[in-house]
């Protein structure tokens, strides 16, 4: 009991420390928003002249894309492989993560669509030339960060790549793998820069809100808004009526089952901190362990439904913001973009952030400059966007369970009711010196069906 116990308290001081950390972070954020809106208020002028450390930030960002987008896309067909080599679950796991997150997509369109976010901003691109004649400090500072590489022939050549490499079989592993920890190096950099963030969030916010006054803050509260009610119309109706349906399972009945990651999920900002966590319940619920296996983590890259939600809402807000709105040609465009680019992503600070840069940078460059209002907002929409990724994969495992018949359903009855409650101690015991996630969802991918 004390060993159980002294186990225990050290994953939690190990945990403290990893979220005390973000909470730091969020704090900054918060505290960069407010500070920057009333210097905008306040000091229009001076708001205005902050601009330069938005834009640096959005510079180190855009500075990201490529590496992000390569390594992702690399490594998002090699989960295909993956998946596809488990027969029928792994086939209709990917069918259905497809549909579902271009379902999610579809629906940000719509949204957005409905209430304009931004709409009436009309922020005008930022000149970096004019400031450059006044200040030349800021032009050799903001020189100092590499220029962009063009998205497009990125996710082009990633793809090729990567059906290279599938079809190179086992000889493609040793460099698949070296794809594998230069990823792990991208990520660290951009999550290195995501600390950043109040910084770039305080200069973007006084510069748009000096520019435009109370409207700037009335707009992108109306988009965290939205946001988080379409998340949740989402989780309720149509992951609800579908889990509903198939399975008979009601929603609310399982999300009070996985309550402890939701508190998890919701002080990491990061679905992928309960992966390990939510391959045990989902066991213990009564999904055969195969099952399991393969969807769980091959949705945590392929069945994003709260980060498309938000790339498409977000996308429609800086259109919106700089006076630009897309068309919906330009919109079913940018769609098919954020289908491809957003696999691979998941559970990392800044990916989301990355992938939304990338979109506009391939649609429409001068649109890029708006993502400084997005900065400001990001992290108060992460919870929402990873409590809906983290719902939609225990309602797909459920569901997949279900029409490959590997489900116990008097377990499933019996777990939800209460009657049998997970045992924590034995989740402790089975990931003591814990496995981190991304090597956990590889294991469990290559589980044998």
């Amino acid at each position: 009991m004390a060993s159980q116990r002294g186990e225990s308290l050290d994953t939690v001081k190990a945990r403290r420390k990893g979220i005390d950390k973000s909470h730091y972070l969020y704090i900054a954020v918060i505290a960069a928003v407010i500070l920057g809106a009333v210097v905008g208020l306040m000091f229009p002028e001076v708001g205005k002249s902050l601009k330069p450390l938005g834009d640096g930030f959005i510079k180190l960002i855009k500075m990201m894309i490529a590496p992000v987008i390569f390594c992702t896309i690399v490594l998002g067909i090699g989960s295909i492989a993956k998946a596809a080599t488990v027969g029928k679950v792994g086939g209709l796991a990917l069918g259905y993560f497809v549909l579902m997150s271009t379902f999610a997509l579809g629906i940000g369109l719509v949204v957005g669509n409905l209430i304009h976010p931004g709409e009436g901003l009309k922020l005008a691109p930022y000149d970096p030339s004019k400031k450059a004649e006044v200040d030349s400090t800021v032009a050799f500072l903001l020189g100092i960060i590499p220029g962009d590489i063009p998205v497009l022939p990125t996710l082009f050549a990633a793809i090729l790549v990567g059906f290279a490499l599938q079809k190179m079989g086992p000889q493609g592993a040793p460099i698949l793998k070296a794809i594998g920890h230069g990823q792990v190096l991208v990520f660290r950099i951009l999550i290195m820069i995501m600390w950043l963030a109040p910084v770039g969030a305080f200069g973007a916010i006084a510069a748009v809100v000096g520019a435009t006054g109370v409207q700037a803050i009335v707009s992108m509260f109306t988009l965290m808004a939205a946001f988080y009610i379409t998340c949740a119309l989402f989780i309720v109706i149509i992951l609800g009526g579908l889990l509903k349906v198939v399975t008979g399972v009601n929603i609310f009945k399982l999300m009070k089952y996985l309550g402890r990651e939701y508190l998890l999920i919701f002080s990491t900002s990061s679905s992928e901190a309960a992966l390990p966590r939510l391959i045990a319940k989902m066991e213990h619920l009564g999904v055969s362990k195969p099952v399991v296996g393969v969807t769980v983590p091959t949705g945590y890259s392929f069945n994003l439904d709260g980060t498309a939600i938000y790339l498409t809402m977000a996308s429609l807000f800086v259109a919106n913001a700089m006076g630009t709105p897309l068309d919906l040609g330009a919109q079913i465009s940018l769609l098919i973009f954020m289908i491809i680019a957003s696999k691979g992503a998941a559970g990392v600070t800044g990916a989301g952030l990355a992938t939304l840069a990338a979109g506009l940078q391939a649609h429409k460059p001068e649109l890029l400059g708006g993502v400084g209002m997005i900065v400001g907002i990001d992290r108060f929409m992460s919870e929402a966007r990873a409590l809906t990724n983290f719902t939609g994969n225990a309602v797909a495992t459920v569901l997949i369970g279900t029409w490959v018949k590997e489900i116990d359903g008097d377990q499933v009855a019996s777990v939800l009711s209460g009657e049998e409650p997970f045992d924590e101690a034995t989740m402790l015991a089975h990931h003591h010196g814990e496995v981190a996630p991304k090597e956990e969802a590889e294991k469990a991918v290559s589980a044998p069906v």
